[in-house]
């Protein structure tokens, strides 16, 4: 498959805009809001539906799945607090327009897809595009152990519950990012790892996610 990537004012024009939104909307990270500004969402779309790139929605890119909307992107990453060089684990690759605002602010990123079509695209398309990640195909509920431990933890589908499997595979002091509740919305959840067997859970707002596939999901 051939992809087009072209970049003109019109699409840097749109993030400078969605970067001012976010803004508005609380994102006040201005490493997130850096990155947001130089990953070109557009690349993620067909070249049909460019003009919806840059508006906060977010859009199906097939096998039931959806990009994010980039507030939601923002909204993640900011919870993660990325240090140049953290070991990120990324739960569900999808187009991989996380992956890239991870990488923009300097994680080293391991990604997992099990959707054979969406990771087929990804590993092509991130290297095109100048993005390098370590990717994986299957079940992202059960995390990636034998790369553990993570600095953070990244799930982009929702959960009825946070799997115990990834608490075990996050560092102490490592930061968790989950979106939990059921198939129609869930609270976005923090949790921190204070020590071997202490875990801190903060629960946030509310948001609306496909749901996470798995051994250890639904």
């Amino acid at each position: 498959m051939a992809y087009k990537f072209v970049d003109n004012y019109r699409e840097k024009g749109a993030r400078k805009k969605l970067v001012e939104d976010l803004k508005k909307r609380g994102i006040s990270d201005e490493k997130v809001l850096a990155a947001i500004g130089k990953v070109k969402r557009h690349y993620f779309f067909d070249e049909t539906f460019w003009v919806q790139a840059y508006l906060d929605k977010a859009f199906p890119i097939g096998a039931g799945q959806t990009i994010s909307n980039p507030y939601t992107v923002a909204y993640q990453s900011e919870l993660l607090h990325i240090k140049k060089g953290d070991k990120v684990l990324e739960i569900g690759t999808g187009c991989g327009y996380q992956t890239c605002v991870l990488l923009e602010l300097g994680a080293k990123v391991y990604t997992i897809e099990r959707q054979v079509k969406l990771y087929d695209r990804t590993i092509q398309v991130l290297p095109h595009i100048g993005y390098k990640a370590e990717f994986f195909l299957g079940d992202g509920s059960k995390g990636i152990a034998e790369y553990a431990p993570y600095d953070k933890i990244i799930v982009t589908a929702g959960a009825p519950l946070v799997p115990q499997i990834l608490l075990r595979q996050l560092k102490i002091g490592g930061i968790l990012v989950i979106p939990v509740g059921d198939e129609k919305e869930q609270k976005m959840v923090t949790v921190i790892r204070v020590s071997e067997n202490d875990f801190d859970k903060i629960i946030l707002d509310t948001f609306r996610f496909v749901p996470l596939l798995g051994d250890q999901a639904w």
